[in-house]
């Protein structure tokens, strides 16, 4: 029987201790698995070897902004941090019908402080398997989850989305390129393959990681050109959270992957209108220079063309957002509630959804609160 949803959170945590899942890995890698501590304050913390420790802080609220702390948390008994069971039924507490949980914000790469390759594979991939085969398992469509796709190469991400979809989750979270790298790469061509074959939904939250290093491989390297003449880098300034999507529209990505569509979790979309019409004035001021003296080949269309037509973005209380995007698109913007994060209003959601779409029609209401994340994650 098709489910109806009228609220879909397209970006909530799943914030739980470690002991819930590590049990999974294998034992001759289980002692660097990441494990829970007791911190000096009382409160829970994670510890990964080549990390600083990961403190709740304001990743467990559930409760009014004045009872929020950094510190001196729990998972035991906190909201959003309990069974499946109890995470419905904190759904049904809020008035919302599934959400789209992630893990810990960046966790491939906070875990990626275990420096064995074996190791962390082993971890990432028990994590996906305690998500598949037991947690998500428990209501597969309230409780939909993004497969952690490991850092260490294209090979192991495309092995690990073909376990995530074999096991039935509806997409994965990327956290740097395919690759690993902090620019595309002609290798990251087989994962959005595979992506795209399977129909897994392909997610990352808020970006991939800040670039330190480099953020495109260009065909010609100009001697004496400083960063500020860096063609990819001027695009990406005016990207604001689009200057992954920036990355990939440059290398030619949707050009080669017409059907690949990302979704860029917790963006907010006030800023989108502004940043497509700077990013279209930037390429064509700078295309010509950028082509003779970088080798970058001008592209078939616009780059806002490209984002509008493969980017989905997300939302949590973002009235200003969800007025400018009414003239934008409604068909590529996701409200979600955050939740456990300190950004929500769980459990009253319903009153930041009456505030923010007070006055939108009832249909555009609807594809921003469930329709679109409905057809992105193929819920149904």
């Amino acid at each position: 029987m098709t489910r109806e949803y009228r609220v879909v959170s397209a970006d909530s945590h799943l914030e739980i201790s470690p002991e819930r899942w590590t049990p999974r890995v294998p034992s001759k890698y289980r002692d660097r698995a990441p494990r829970l501590v007791k911190l000096a304050d009382g409160g829970d913390g994670i510890v990964v070897e080549g990390r600083p420790t990961y403190v709740l802080g304001l990743a467990i609220t559930g409760k009014p902004y004045q009872e929020h702390s950094p510190s001196g948390l729990n998972y035991e008994g906190a909201p959003g941090a309990g069974s499946p069971e109890q995470r419905v039924r904190e759904q049904d507490q809020d008035g919302v019908d599934a959400e789209v949980l992630y893990t810990t914000s960046g966790a491939a790469t906070f875990w990626r402080g275990i420096r064995d390759d074996p190791t962390y594979r082993s971890v990432v991939h028990a994590y996906n398997e305690f998500l598949a085969e037991e947690y998500c398992a428990a209501a597969p469509d309230r409780l939909i989850g993004m497969g952690i796709v490991p850092e260490t190469g294209v090979d192991d991400a495309v092995r690990e989305i073909e376990y995530c979809s074999r096991a039935g989750l509806k997409g994965v979270v990327l956290n740097s390129f395919p690759s690993g790298k902090t620019f595309p790469t002609p290798e990251d061509d087989r994962f959005w393959a595979a992506a795209v074959d399977l129909q897994l939904a392909v997610t990352a939250h808020v970006g991939f990681r800040p670039p330190e290093g480099p953020v495109f491989k260009y065909a010609k390297e100009p001697p004496g050109v400083t960063l500020r003449g860096d063609p990819i880098r001027v695009m990406m300034r005016f990207g604001g959270a689009a200057s992954s999507a920036v990355q990939l529209t440059m290398a030619g990505v949707f050009d080669r992957y017409p059907r690949l569509r990302i979704y860029w979790a917790e963006t907010m979309i006030g800023w989108l209108p502004y940043a497509l019409v700077q990013v279209d004035d930037i390429y064509e001021r700078s295309r010509y220079w950028a082509e003779r003296l970088f080798g970058i080949a001008s592209l078939e269309r616009p780059p806002s063309a490209y984002l509008r037509d493969h980017c989905w973005w997300g939302f949590l209380r973002d009235p200003v957002g969800v007025r400018v995007c009414r003239d934008y698109d409604v068909d590529k913007v996701m409200w979600a509630n955050d939740f456990p994060h300190s950004a929500g209003d769980w459990p009253y959601s319903s009153r930041v959804i009456e505030e923010i779409f007070e006055g939108v029609p009832a249909a555009e209401r609807h594809r921003m609160l469930a329709g679109n994340a409905v057809e992105f994650f193929h819920l149904n």
